[in-house]
């Protein structure tokens, strides 16, 4: 009874297997779409610098990419959720792979009309088909086995998002980056022998090629998956038993609602961090853009080697405790980030990609606990908060563009990691307490 009654808070969480037993081939593919959605995610932290050029955008203008491409997580995330709480989680995965790869497609043509908005309602069907893929592959990852190792499970197969997300970045700095950075006498030359719109055009048609190859992989993961049987796992079996769940009943879980606002701020944190880390190294070290594409690299390396060693910690940490001392961490970089622009400075924001790197899927598998037959529509609205990155990233842009510089717009991500250490900290213990109860039943 003393076992059953402690609080997990203080628990180590290793008991139970990270691996779902006889379920390796479903779980490795699913796995694989973690690394897949990494690509896009943070190839547009390289398509911001690379419009600013081609389309000759201000910051909050090029920030525009992230708030089509988080809007079309935030209106699919509910559809997504209706439909695979009829048809299940496959069906969704399915229909997210034919969004992402149709929107990659939409790609060449918007190239060939040489139109930004056309890209930006490209990216919103990138981001509608990863709304349907991340509403799925979340909870099924965290319900695919144990229920006291969804958090590692999550953190585990989350830590393959990273690694996609540095092939992106190495994919934008050196196939769609020129190296080509005019100074104004050079764009007013180029006008004057009427070449500047050829080189605007030949800027925009470097982003055509690495999405093309996006979508042929989006269009095979969806063939091999199609082909695989699925197991009907915990939430699966609301069908049967008439249960789908209803969204005024999500009110009654607080810790729930309370992850829906840290996952809102953290994303936006995430996302802002990154789409303005280039510009942040050129302003504050003079660096060139593809040495600026590199530091965002090394930093998206950093947010991998962060999602393993929190796989491995959480068998020792709670990871309510873990979420919290890590967004404690980076309220102090940032705060240096922000005072002291320069190498330092730069260093600091660099390290906050490390101490990130457990938020969202921490936040999401806490907030998802005991929410029984509500597990899907929870889904979809912890999905639709991703949203924040489309709301704190071109308020960032605004800070910067307001006279303030780059760096005082890091100021938005240090108030996202403090809303994140109160939810760790007062918030998440509301589920915990809620597991132990029914552990102790």
């Amino acid at each position: 009874m003393f076992v059953a009654n402690a609080d997990r808070s203080t628990r180590p969480s290793h008991q139970g297997g990270i691996f779902p037993a006889g379920r390796m081939i479903p779980f490795s593919l699913v796995t694989s779409l973690f690394f897949l959605w990494g690509l896009p995610n943070n190839l547009n932290d390289v398509l911001i610098r690379q419009f600013m050029k081609s389309f000759a955008l201000t910051r909050f203008e090029a920030g525009l990419v992230q708030s089509a491409f988080y809007l079309g997580y935030f209106l699919l995330a509910i559809p997504a959720a209706l439909l695979m709480r009829r048809f299940g989680y496959k069906t969704g995965i399915l229909i997210g792979l034919a969004l992402f790869s149709t929107g990659t497609f939409l790609f060449w043509p918007a190239a060939i009309e040489g139109k930004y908005l056309y890209f930006l309602g490209a990216l919103f069907v990138i981001a509608s088909g990863l709304s349907f893929l991340e509403t799925a592959s979340n909870p099924f990852i965290a319900q695919l086995g144990e229920q006291q190792s969804s958090e590692r499970r999550l953190n585990f197969s989350q830590a393959f998002n990273p690694i996609g997300a540095i092939t992106g970045v190495l994919i934008g700095t050196v196939f769609i980056f020129s190296g080509v950075e005019l100074t104004p006498g050079q764009v007013a030359s180029l006008k004057t022998q009427h070449l500047y719109e050829a080189y605007l055009r030949s800027e925009t048609l470097r982003v055509v090629k690495p999405y093309m190859v996006l979508g042929v992989v989006g269009f095979v993961l969806a063939v091999m998956i199609f082909r695989t049987k699925f197991p009907a796992i915990q939430s699966e079996h609301e069908a049967s038993e008439g249960d789908h769940g209803h969204f005024l009943e999500l009110l009654r879980y607080p810790h729930f609602l309370l992850a829906i606002v840290a996952q809102f701020m953290y994303v936006g944190a995430q996302v802002g961090t990154w789409s303005y880390f280039i510009q942040y190294v050129q302003e504050a070290t003079h660096q060139p853009e593809k040495v600026a594409g590199y530091f965002l690299t090394g930093t998206l390396v950093a947010f991998g080697v962060g999602r393993f060693t929190s796989a491995y910690l959480m068998r020792f940490i709670a990871p309510n405790r873990m979420l919290g001392a890590y967004a404690l961490v980076n309220v102090v970089l940032l705060a240096v980030g922000v005072s002291k622009p320069g190498w330092v400075g730069l260093w600091a924001v660099f390290l906050t990609s490390f101490f990130m790197s457990l938020m969202f899927p921490t936040i999401f598998a806490l907030g998802i606990k005991n929410l029984g037959p509500n597990t899907k529509l929870g889904c979809s609205l912890l999905v639709m908060s991703i949203v924040g990155g489309a709301v704190l990233t071109p308020v960032m842009g605004l800070i910067a563009e307001a006279g303030h510089g780059t760096a005082r717009a890091y100021l938005v991500p240090l108030v996202g990691y403090i809303c994140v250490a109160a939810y760790a900290f007062m918030g998440a213990t509301l589920g915990i307490h809620a597991d132990n109860e029914n552990l102790a039943l």
